[in-house]
């Protein structure tokens, strides 16, 4: 009797407790503590969100996209500061360098996802999510128009207005098929998640529609004809998963058809993996070679059709490949609701939104953009060349000396980081090299430049800029990046610590951001890993592939999906490669 008292008074106390707690929130949002919804609607169905009460004095940040800059940034951002909002129609973080492993089952998909409420329960501050698409940005109001995809025919697939103060545009890039006909309809994309569970299904199906008994030998050897068009690190990472996947698993469930299967990777431009070292390039198509994967450069492709993909040649030739499966990895491309809101800006005729070396956007206040869908637009030297001169002219005498020169110099590649790679190309030590240099023919001997030879000397830099690549590092380190400007937004105006200014007085309240390159990997099957780390380090082999394994496990977001991972890995090792459809 005495135990069930016990637990009779233990419910008492629960519900009691369960009552109050949902007083509270419902206290909460009728007070505009949670999310409160204007009670006036348009007549076109769209609500406005209207901040909290609570944070009524904070700054409202926005963030559009949870791929790697905007989770990036957000998991470093001390959201105690803000009040941090968060649109995306995905409501989780995809690890997708990993991608080419899940079309395989080396890795499962719930393994490299990670919930983007997890990540915003453990931050402090309250941090608003919607699972929302932003479908149009009004930087003249500071408002990003967003629609729900859930719930299509339910009175709440409203449109909603969400105001901001600050708006972190991360929102990705979408695939670029350059506007061939044919491959929308008809081939996979590697971009989603979905994408890899999508070519994980197919590939399964190309196996069973190849092992019933009415087909032809032609039409086998057309099904299990994979066709993999781009030589770019995802495409060539695909093809080698899916020669292991068919080598270790497929061949011991599908034996008679082991000898029909073949994989071709086709490539526009001279050699597959261009972005790495060549000796990384050569090797993958020896290695590839070996495997017995085609590898076709030089192919462009013109039009694809549900059972053929046509090729032109650089002759000027036009071929017809059959095919069974084609995955389409050539690149990205610009949303539409980038480009529509480039020419809101006056950012017409480019590929993506441009920003300055502080990632914001050019043409408005407040607007902040990094990853895929941004590219920063260094500025060049010959630009401010007068002005850097009138700074390191301290003494006015209207020439500069290598002493002068050397003073400023830290500052100019703080701000020019073209000068500083352009000295290293040319293995200069420093600015004294570059004017002595400039210098060498002074008949006086006064080792002085006037404006013009000072021109002179600096013309040739701004031909090492360069544009950073769309990768996930690149990504991430500008997620870092941001978060660490707007966690030192307001001490930051008040003591501004960055280089000085050369066009105008002061200093900039941050130093610009600077891309370090860590490294990439090309896997190419079998156990073996190309990797180019810094240095011009190139290691191929099964020591890399190893290396991979170990980068890519600490690189996940969480102990969870840290975990999950290396627990996939083991299970591949012992058991193979799940072969179901699901």
């Amino acid at each position: 009797m005495r135990i069930f008292s016990f637990f009779e008074r233990s419910a008492r106390s629960f519900q009691q407790n369960r009552n109050y707690s949902t007083f509270l929130v419902i206290f909460a949002v009728s007070g505009g503590g949670l999310v409160a919804y204007s009670e006036s609607k348009s007549s076109h169905g769209v609500y406005n969100v209207e901040p909290s009460q609570v944070d009524a004095k904070k700054k409202k940040v926005v963030v559009l996209g949870t791929g790697w800059a905007g989770t990036t940034f957000l998991r470093n951002l001390d959201s105690s500061l803000y009040d941090v909002q968060v649109v995306s129609p995905r409501n989780y973080f995809a690890f997708t360098p990993l991608l080419p492993s899940v079309t395989c089952g080396t890795v499962e998909a719930r393994s490299v996802v990670e919930p983007i409420r997890r990540i915003c329960e453990k931050k402090s501050g309250n941090i608003q999510f919607w699972e929302a698409e932003c479908i149009k940005i009004d930087p003249a109001s500071n408002k990003v128009l967003c629609r729900s995809n859930l719930n299509a025919n339910s009175e709440q697939n409203k449109e909603f207005f969400v105001d901001y103060d600050y708006l972190v545009v991360a929102m990705g890039a979408r695939v670029n098929t350059f506007n061939t006909p044919g491959v929308t309809e008809n081939c996979h994309f590697l971009k989603e998640l979905e994408d890899a569970q999508k070519i994980r299904r197919s590939i399964m199906d190309c196996f069973e529609k190849a092992s019933l008994p009415n087909l032809s030998e032609e039409e086998r050897k057309r099904q299990l004809h994979f066709v993999i068009v781009g030589g770019g690190p995802t495409g060539v990472e695909f093809a080698a998963a899916l020669h292991d996947f068919v080598r270790d698993d497929l061949v011991r469930l599908y034996p008679m058809l082991k000898d029909l299967v073949k994989i071709t990777v086709v490539e526009a431009g001279d050699q597959i993996l261009s972005m790495f070292d060549k000796r990384i390039g050569s090797f993958a198509v020896d290695k590839f070679q070996r495997d017995g994967i085609d590898v076709k450069t030089g192919y462009m492709v013109v039009s694809v059709s549900d059972k053929a993909i046509s090729m032109k040649l650089r002759s000027g030739e036009t071929i017809s490949v059959p095919y069974g499966m084609a995955v389409w990895s050539t690149g990205i491309g610009t949303r539409p609701i980038i480009m529509e809101f480039m020419k809101q800006i006056g950012q017409t005729n480019r590929r993506v939104l441009a920003t300055d070396e502080w990632l914001r956007v050019e043409g408005c206040d407040g607007v902040y953009a990094l990853g895929d869908c941004a590219s920063i637009q260094q500025r060049k030297v010959m630009e401010d060349i007068s002005a850097i001169f009138k700074l390191a002219d301290k003494d006015k005498s209207g020439t500069l000396t290598v002493a002068e020169f050397q003073d400023v110099i830290d500052d100019i590649c703080e701000r020019y980081p073209q000068v500083e790679l352009y000295l290293k190309a040319k293995q200069m030590r420093n600015a004294a090299d570059l004017l002595n240099l400039s210098t060498a023919n002074d008949k006086d001997g006064s080792k002085e430049l006037d404006i013009e030879g000072f021109k002179q000397a600096l013309a040739p830099v701004d031909s090492q800029m360069k544009i950073l690549p769309a990768t996930a590092q690149v990504a991430a380190q500008q997620g870092v990046y941001l978060a660490k400007c707007f966690n030192q937004m307001k001490e930051r105006e008040l003591d501004p610590e960055g280089p000085p200014r050369f066009r105008g007085t002061g200093r900039h309240r941050f130093r610009p951001f600077r891309y370090r390159h860590l490294g990439q990997f090309a896997p190419l099957g079998g156990e073996q890993t190309a990797a180019q780390l810094p240095g011009d380090w190139i290691s191929i082999g099964h020591s890399s592939q190893w290396l991979w394994y170990s980068v890519y496990a600490s690189k996940q977001v969480s102990w969870r999906t840290r975990m999950l991972v290396i627990s996939d890995w083991g299970r591949r090792f012992i058991f193979g490669r799940d072969s179901s459809c699901i």
